[in-house]
């Protein structure tokens, strides 16, 4: 086990490309929230499903802070993950991150290959 667990959309067909290039690279765990079973208690699964989110030790990350820390686990990004995490870098990185959650849809019905409106956010 690690002490860092990555909460992913396993449905979302966008963000297993992204994990799929971070599993066995990142030294972290890796949770399919799609299924609600595996929703930590401290997140709700409409959060869970909304949002990026990373836990580092005891602490929840969210949105770019949650990339941030990911990167700091995978060799070739930790020093790219420490540089994300400063704080106006991080403010920075989620102005960008809020988005693309905006144009994620499109980008999703991009990579589906079909222009019918997703369930994934």
């Amino acid at each position: 086990m690690s002490d860092v667990t990555v909460y992913y959309d396993a449905s979302c067909p966008l963000c297993r490309r992204e994990i799929a290039f971070f599993q066995g690279r990142a030294d972290a765990d890796f949770v399919d929230i799609s299924n609600p079973d595996n929703v930590p208690p401290d997140l709700t699964a409409s959060a869970a499903m909304a949002r990026f989110h990373v836990r580092e030790a005891s602490v929840l990350h969210q949105g770019a802070a949650a990339f941030a820390a990911l990167w700091r686990t995978t060799p070739g990004f930790k020093s790219v993950g420490k540089v994300a995490a400063l704080p106006g870098i991080r403010h920075a990185l989620e102005g960008a991150y809020r988005a693309f959650l905006v144009v994620r849809p499109a980008i999703q019905r991009v990579v589906r290959g079909r222009a019918a409106p997703v369930k994934c956010r």
